[in-house]
């Protein structure tokens, strides 16, 4: 066993001994789902910077941006920041406040329980595909460390250390990780952007050979609202998902998962950085890749040597690990909280706790299919983000800021919301799929809400 395999092993061991350490303090299935609601504003913050800042944020965007300049990556940093911005200003004091355990929960509390399910069917592909992402990139960073290694076996290896990992340590062992592996990651992509800039030549010349088409925010021939549409994707796609939310319902307070929320936002933001810039200048290494997406494995194994490397490269598979985890976590979590236990609800705790664990294992082997049958991380992430998720927004945020709609407004937004956005992006090919089907989902709610007020008008003076 050479020093690298012996280092990503130590590394994944040090996840899964955290998992068995955390899984010690779980006996319900709130425990495992929200963490007991014990989660400060730092533990909050940072998790929820971990969250995000997984694949595709150090692997897939960077390498975007090293073959496509940043129009290759704009979600990264600036969309998702923005998102979690909006997260912490318009969502998290009053989702928190709602007292939830999952965001389907709010969806029954608000709409009842047959939007609830339908938000639970359109919640659960979106954190499949995000899952399967990781699950990719796990599996690409394993294939660039072995010659024998093929990327499918990769991918089944990494599927299964991912759901003995989500398995045993539920929200809270996903936290502790964030914080730990969250911070090693961010100190290697440090020491490897001085490396890029150190093997280019210096500060002068590195920042000298970057190229004005470099820096274009678009790709030649894209319109105005192809444009605007890939820019709502991580604002607006991704702003209500389980896997956030679940940080802000496992805070103490509301005033603290507002203060989480923002401080994810601005780390998001300032860390997020760092990728983009060895992308930006690591373009001009004129590294030999066999597939774009193993930019960043193959750039540290090119310019960082001995410990250093491996430390690297075990924090890359951690935070990967770390991000995996909070996904399978969250498809377990809607599944079997608001799925299952809607017909079972006299369901012991333990048998509650079994019956999510055995969805995570379920839910694993789905990604791990998924991410065989698709070619770029980045592709992934904004399927999911784009995936019935304009619906979920438009409902979820009426219904937290204003009393108008019932439940069968809420039905058929998410369901026009899912269906426009398939039919538009697979079908139709339509050049703003989710520009679309946001306006369709927002036309929809108002539309049908408005009849469903008029109708109880009518029927009240009558009663």
């Amino acid at each position: 066993m050479n020093l690298l395999t012996l280092g990503i092993a130590l590394f994944v061991l040090l996840q899964l001994w955290i998992g068995w350490w955390a899984s010690r303090r779980i006996s319900t299935e709130k425990d495992y789902i929200v963490a007991g609601r014990k989660l400060g504003p730092w533990l909050c913050g940072f998790s929820i910077f971990a969250t995000w800042f997984g694949a595709e944020s150090v692997m897939g965007s960077s390498a975007a941006i090293a073959e496509q300049g940043l129009s290759g990556g704009r979600a990264d940093p600036m969309g998702y920041a923005v998102c979690l911005l909006l997260l912490g200003l318009l969502v998290a004091k009053k989702l928190r406040q709602s007292g939830a355990v999952t965001l389907a929960d709010f969806f029954r509390m608000r709409y009842g329980k047959y939007a609830e399910r339908v938000a639970t069917i359109v919640l659960i592909p979106p954190s499949v595909l995000w899952g399967a992402a990781q699950i990719r990139a796990f599996a690409q960073v394993l294939s660039a460390q072995s010659d024998g290694l093929s990327i499918n076996t990769a991918i089944l290896l990494a599927a299964c250390l991912v759901i003995a990992y989500t398995y045993l340590g539920g929200l809270m062992g996903d936290v502790i990780t964030d914080v730990l592996q969250g911070g090693i990651i961010l100190i290697g992509l440090i020491i490897l952007l001085f490396a890029v800039i150190m093997e280019l030549g210096g500060p002068a010349a590195a920042f000298g050979r970057l190229e004005m088409k470099q820096f274009a925010l678009v790709t030649e021939g894209e319109s105005l609202l192809s444009r605007l549409d890939m820019w709502l994707v991580p604002v607006i796609g991704a702003l209500i998902v389980q896997e956030t939310a679940s940080r802000i319902l496992a805070t103490r307070s509301d005033r603290v998962a507002v203060q989480g929320t923002l401080l994810g936002s601005a780390t998001y933001l300032l860390f997020g950085l760092l990728p983009v810039t060895i992308g930006l200048l690591g373009a001009h290494l004129g590294l030999e890749l066999t597939h774009t997406e193993e930019f960043i494995p193959v750039a540290a194994h090119t310019l960082l040597n001995g410990v250093v490397y491996v430390v690297f490269i075990g924090a890359l598979v951690s935070i990967i690990l770390s991000t995996s985890d909070s996904t399978l976590l969250a498809i377990g979590a809607l599944t079997a909280h608001n799925l299952v236990f809607s017909w079972k609800r006299d369901m012991s705790d333990k048998a509650r706790l079994r019956t999510t664990r055995a969805v995570v294992v379920v839910a694993g082997f789905a990604c791990a299919f998924i991410a065989m049958g698709s070619d770029r991380i980045y592709d992934l992430v904004l399927m999911a983000d784009g995936f019935g998720t304009a619906g979920i927004a438009t409902v979820c945020l009426f219904g937290l800021w204003t009393k108008l709609g019932g439940g069968v407004a809420a039905i058929a937004t998410l369901v026009l919301g899912l269906g426009s956005s398939l039919i538009g992006r697979f079908v139709l090919e339509i050049e703003a799929p989710f520009l679309t089907s946001l306006a369709i989902a927002v036309a929809t709610f108002v539309t049908v809400s408005l009849i469903e007020r008029a109708i109880q008008q009518k029927v009240e003076p009558s009663v």
